[in-house]
């Protein structure tokens, strides 16, 4: 059966426009972008199979275009689609971010870093660069690769506070094996780094690790 011969209050479309999206299921959710589904198929069965065939929907978002496009029903086209609504995402609780001071939401500090660095296959260390009133000013990735105190140039984070006029920063980097704890390596990197811009009279907030849970905060383990 077709979805547009369903009953209104189970299509997606229409379920989302009278309960909410927070009311649907990935399945639901993933049926409202792919749009239709295949000749025998809804859009709502083949976002079942799609989440079947991918383990979760984090890891169908998280897809590259070659693992993306070989499956029926995904291609290019749809994986453009799937990257700007992502995009748009990470943009919008970048502006919510840039509003307020960061010290006060550190909810929204949180939500916009996992956005930009959870999903990476590989280490990023990024910056938040704060003014004296800690409001964003920048959110800039400095290194990839393995990130260590032998990876990561103080001389080059001073550079980027001093460039963009920052007062504070808020330090950040991700573990793509999802296990967010700090390691020895990143508490000698983060005090390293700490009194590197203390000279400058440049202040270290937090040093946030993410991974696939909530991220660790090394100011809240007092390890700062």
């Amino acid at each position: 059966m077709a979805i547009t011969d369903w009953p209104a209050a189970e299509r997606p479309r229409e379920k989302l426009l009278a309960q909410g999206a927070e009311a649907l299921s990935d399945a639901e959710l993933l049926a409202i972008f792919l749009r239709t589904g295949l000749p025998g198929c809804s859009a709502v069965d083949l976002a079942r199979r799609l989440l079947v065939a991918f383990g979760s929907l984090r890891a169908l978002l998280q897809a590259d275009l070659t693992e993306f496009s070989a499956h029926a029903g995904l291609g290019p086209a749809k994986f453009a689609q799937l990257q700007a609504v992502l995009e748009m995402g990470r943009r919008h609780l970048f502006e919510d971010l840039k509003r307020g001071d960061a010290l006060t939401s550190p909810g929204a500090v949180r939500q916009f870093l996992r956005s930009r660095l959870a999903a990476l296959p590989h280490e990023v260390f990024a910056c938040l660069f704060l003014d004296n009133q800690h409001r964003v000013i920048a959110f800039e990735e400095l290194f990839r690769g393995t990130i260590d105190s032998a990876s990561v140039y103080p001389r080059e984070v001073l550079k980027r506070a001093l460039a963009l006029n920052a007062a504070a920063l808020i330090l950040t980097h991700n573990h793509p094996s999802g296990i967010a704890e700090p390691s020895q390596a990143d508490l000698q990197l983060t005090r390293r780094l700490r009194d590197s811009l203390a000279m400058l009279d440049i202040r270290v907030l937090d040093h946030l690790v993410i991974g696939d849970g909530d991220p660790v905060s090394m100011a809240e383990r007092g390890l700062l």
